[in-house]
């Protein structure tokens, strides 16, 4: 009876790491020793949109931010070229509160940042491509009264998508 309840368990465990691993993104390369040596940044689906110049800071602070959070795996010209086609970024209209959980109390109100990575090596080889999808608070900028609080929750939304970028790249 014992062994049974044993080879039960040890089967139980084994589906659900397998089921587990599964879940998992995969990225072509492998975490350890991973480099990027390129960094583009597309903003023409928002340009299009109706963000106008602000589609070009995105752009630029994008970059910037994901250069610094890949860190040393970040080498110009040492690897396959990171892509990242921004399609969309959505500010809620009211900043700096929930509005109640429920959808009768006006629901959450959050920001989101919606992107797709690609990673693109020599030939024009796809080794990976990841759609990121972030959303935060609309308060998460800071306070709401602040003359520059669009900057500053446009801000946080790009350093999320950032970090779950390197997460899916680099592991």
């Amino acid at each position: 009876m014992t062994t049974r309840r044993k080879f039960f368990a040890l089967a139980l465990a084994g589906s659900a790491l397998t089921m587990l691993a599964a879940c998992q993104p995969r990225s072509a390369l492998q975490p350890a020793g991973t480099r990027i040596g390129a960094i583009r940044v597309d903003v023409s689906r928002i340009a299009a949109q109706g963000w106008g110049e602000n589609a070009r800071n995105i752009q630029l602070a994008m970059e910037r931010k994901l250069a610094t959070i890949l860190g040393p795996a970040y080498q110009p010209g040492a690897g396959p070229t990171l892509q990242v086609v921004v399609r969309g970024v959505w500010l809620a209209s009211y900043a700096g509160g929930g509005g109640g959980s429920k959808p009768r109390d006006g629901g959450s109100s959050n920001d989101n940042f919606d992107s797709e990575t690609t990673l693109i090596g020599s030939g024009g080889r796809i080794l990976g491509s990841y759609p990121v999808l972030s959303t935060i608070s609309s308060g998460s900028g800071g306070p709401w009264y602040r003359p520059d609080v669009d900057q500053r929750r446009i801000a946080a939304l790009i350093e999320n998508n950032a970090l779950w970028i390197r997460r899916y790249v680099l592991g």
